[in-house]
């Protein structure tokens, strides 16, 4: 298929997006949508775009696509690849978006290798099924990832959404951070980046940056973000208890991280010079 220009082709995809949207509490939007991606050929990067954004007005609004889809719309590859990959990443990105993590890796383990390696995008949800169960297989999916698509902001912010959940992962703190380094401006003009990096700078030890960091996410989140936003001040909450709490224990070790991918190492050599500067009382 020839494809449009640019504009005209971004502009058929933000009318797919707002169509599906306008119809988001309808039980017919995420065959609306899938057909729409179909009608202009999109790829899986566009697919990723649209069906993560609606995914999460749609749970928003009370339509979960895991309300209207069922597993089989995920390991079906008998129908037409682009609708079969919407269906993918609206279903998965809705488990995602729940924690459903085993309910993740389970499916993905029945999609076959040959679907997976031309979505980026569903191996990247694969990945963080894995590293949010703390499971360090996670890390080698994520490495295979961020050499298919490492400048992919929905899949970078999928990886940051594993590693931040996985808890027990080792050199979460670090990895977070080298993977925010990756998305454009590092990370530092996107509030759930700089979320994702403030949750790291407290694993650190690192208040002040981490209190700038939290603060400039709660400036940049948009208006009626409500569930986001109390992430955020919860977050805040915890940077604020643990610098008081560090007051009457010794400084830990700063955690290994020999096993970062190497892109994600270059980068974090990198973050220094990106960080936030602490502002007034966080001086």
């Amino acid at each position: 298929m020839t494809r449009t220009l640019d504009s005209e082709r971004a502009a058929a995809l933000a009318e797919a997006a707002s169509a599906a949207t306008e119809k988001i509490t309808s039980s017919k939007w995420p065959v609306l949508l899938a057909k729409s991606l179909r009608d202009v050929d999109a790829t899986w990067q566009e697919s990723a775009e649209v069906c993560a954004d609606v995914a999460w007005c749609a749970r928003a609004a009370g339509n979960s696509a895991l309300v209207l889809l069922t597993p089989e719309h995920v390991t079906d590859c008998s129908i037409d690849p682009v609708i079969g990959r919407a269906y993918r990443h609206l279903y998965l990105s809705a488990l995602r978006y729940d924690f459903h993590c085993r309910v993740i890796e389970s499916l993905m383990n029945t999609v076959p290798a040959s679907v997976l390696n031309e979505d980026p995008y569903s191996q990247a949800l694969y990945a963080f099924s894995q590293m949010g169960q703390s499971r360090t297989a996670g890390l080698a999916t994520m490495h295979r990832v961020l050499v298919a698509a490492p400048d992919h902001p929905k899949t970078l912010h999928v990886l940051l959404h594993g590693v931040w959940l996985g808890t027990f992962l080792p050199g979460r703190a670090p990895m977070l951070l080298a993977l925010a380094g990756l998305l454009p401006e590092g990370g530092l003009d996107d509030p759930i980046a700089l979320f994702r990096m403030a949750s790291a700078r407290r694993s650190l030890g690192q208040y002040p940056e981490a209190l700038t960091a939290i603060d400039r996410a709660l400036e940049l989140l948009p208006p009626g973000e409500l569930s986001v936003h109390a992430d955020l001040v919860r977050e805040r909450v915890l940077i604020t208890a643990a610098h008081d709490l560090a007051l009457l224990v010794p400084n830990r070790p700063d955690p290994p991280h020999d096993h970062l991918h190497p892109a994600m190492r270059r980068q974090r050599l990198r973050i220094a010079h990106r960080r936030p500067r602490p502002r007034g009382p966080h001086q």
